[in-house]
């Protein structure tokens, strides 16, 4: 793939087969299992702060969700939350991991935390970043456009306008060219931005929508994930605002939080010492 800069992204690429398509991750270092699980419309290159700094102590799994980064972009998929938790599912079982510190970051809070309400005995800690994984009638009305049927498909798909956006909107401070080039390479024409469209197209807002009832059931069992948590938030997210933020919180009262005033909500972009810092320190209490 080409506009990702090795300098930025050096790592090697590793492949789950699942029914015939290709499920594209990293799998850098030793020791510990950190699983990292990026949302819309980012890939596997949103953590690489992350597996810089702790794959030296640390074996930092990150893949790219099915129609994501270097995965397969099938047109024929189906692209729910519950195919994306099954995927993980699959992962975890094929590399045989355990005592999993789990990283979430916009969809992927849903679907990490699918996977952790499931699986909560191979928990070991949680950091939040930025996401939900509950039901939430809160949409804005730039990612509502790009949900309205045929015309939002033809306006993520054909004329870029989610993920393209999302490189300048996303963050407080201008990300460089070559990084907002490595954000887009993905997804740089109309078949490959498939997953792009399919992702705003599962956010489920009443129960009649085809992923309401997995995401209940995953917010009914958030309770169960007893690990540790540490949530780290930027305070300036247009999408995963406050309200998201307070409700983690309510919902794990004893989670430590920590709030990044001046970080958008990539948050890893915007305050990626800030959120690496609070992270290894959080792992030391919690050793």
């Amino acid at each position: 793939m080409k506009n990702v800069p090795q300098d930025l992204y050096p790592w090697k690429h590793h492949f789950l087969g699942l029914n015939g398509l290709n499920l594209n991750y990293v799998d850098e270092g030793q020791g510990p299992v950190m699983l990292m699980l990026h949302g819309n419309p980012t890939w596997s290159f949103y953590y690489r702060h992350l597996i810089k700094a702790f794959s030296g102590h640390y074996r930092c799994i990150v893949p790219d969700h099915m129609g994501c980064g270097f995965s397969d972009k099938p047109q024929d998929y189906e692209y729910t939350l519950e195919n994306h938790v099954q995927n993980i599912e699959k992962l975890v079982k094929f590399l045989d991991l355990k005592d999993i510190t789990l990283v979430v970051h916009d969809w992927g809070g849903a679907i990490g935390m699918g996977f952790a309400t499931r699986h909560p005995e191979l928990i070991k800690r949680v950091v939040v970043l930025n996401t939900a994984a509950f039901l939430s009638p809160d949409i804005p009305k730039r990612i509502a456009v790009c949900k309205a049927g045929a015309f939002g498909e033809f306006f993520v798909r054909a004329l870029n306008g989610f993920a393209w956006p999302a490189t300048f909107m996303t963050t407080k401070k201008k990300l460089p060219q070559k990084v907002r080039q490595a954000y887009l390479a993905p997804y740089d024409n109309y078949a490959n931005r498939i997953a792009v469209s399919r992702f705003v197209q599962d956010i489920p807002l009443n129960e009649s929508h085809p992923s309401w009832k997995t995401l209940k059931e995953i917010e009914e069992k958030l309770p169960l994930v007893k690990a540790p948590k540490l949530i780290v938030w930027g305070g300036l997210d247009f999408c995963f605002n406050q309200g998201f933020f307070e409700r983690w919180l309510q919902i794990y009262p004893e989670a430590e939080a920590h709030w990044i005033a001046d970080a958008g909500h990539y948050v890893l972009e915007d305050a990626p010492r800030k959120a690496i810092e609070s992270m290894a320190e959080f792992f030391g209490r919690t050793r």
